[in-house]
């Protein structure tokens, strides 16, 4: 079903939203540029992890970059000095990577339950973001010194997605049943996903500062 059935988006949110996601892509296409002159991490996967964040906070990444991008955002270690904010940006890195993949995929599919999109999609984007933050978690590990196992990055990854989706679930949700979701095809959705992003990074705060102060336990390594 078409989740933009008896929309009460208003027309002015179009060209704002298309403003705003084209800030962003240059926003992301700067941070990928400064990161290419030598300004990243030293570390690809962080560096992505920044380039990805611009997606969805636009110049405001480019802000934080600016101040913190010699820093792996999220790193697990319990020595990681990054605030809780960046830290937190893995997860919000991996929920707009997810975005990307996961709609059009629910969208090309046709997938559905209980006859609305909607619920596939949230799932869909929530396992391609536990595994690419699962992942994210295994390669800073590697580069810190302390690779946790694949059962805890799992573990902290789902945890960290269910964390993000009490403001990013519960946003599509608010939009979908006030019937202010536009068609996922338009830029407004997008827009709307993106500040969906921002609410998910602010509930997953309290849990990122929570696990921020966990020492890591690393992987046995075969004898």
């Amino acid at each position: 079903m078409d989740m933009s059935m008896s929309s009460r988006v208003p027309d002015w949110l179009t060209p704002l939203a298309w403003c705003w996601i084209a800030v962003s892509l240059l926003s992301a296409a700067l941070i990928a540029v400064r990161v290419l002159r030598g300004r990243g991490t030293g570390s690809p996967a962080a560096d992505l992890v920044w380039v990805s964040t611009a997606l969805y906070l636009g110049p405001f990444a480019v802000a934080l970059h600016h101040r913190h991008g010699a820093r792996a955002p999220g790193a697990a270690d319990v020595n990681d000095p990054s605030p809780t904010l960046v830290a937190g940006l893995p997860g919000g890195a991996a929920s707009a990577l997810a975005h990307l993949v996961g709609v059009p995929l629910v969208v090309a599919s046709g997938l559905t339950i209980a006859g609305i999109d909607l619920w596939p999609m949230i799932l869909v984007i929530g396992v391609v973001a536990v595994l690419l933050l699962t992942a994210y978690a295994r390669v800073a590990g590697r580069e810190h010194g302390a690779v946790p196992s694949l059962g805890r990055a799992l573990g902290l990854a789902a945890a960290t997605v269910l964390a993000f989706d009490v403001g990013m679930g519960g946003w599509m949700l608010l939009l979908h049943y006030s019937s202010f979701m536009p068609a996922a095809t338009t830029g407004a959705f997008w827009f709307l996903m993106q500040l969906g992003i921002v609410l998910g990074l602010a509930t997953a705060v309290p849990l990122v500062r929570r696990l921020a102060g966990r020492p890591v336990s690393p992987e046995p390594r075969p004898a």
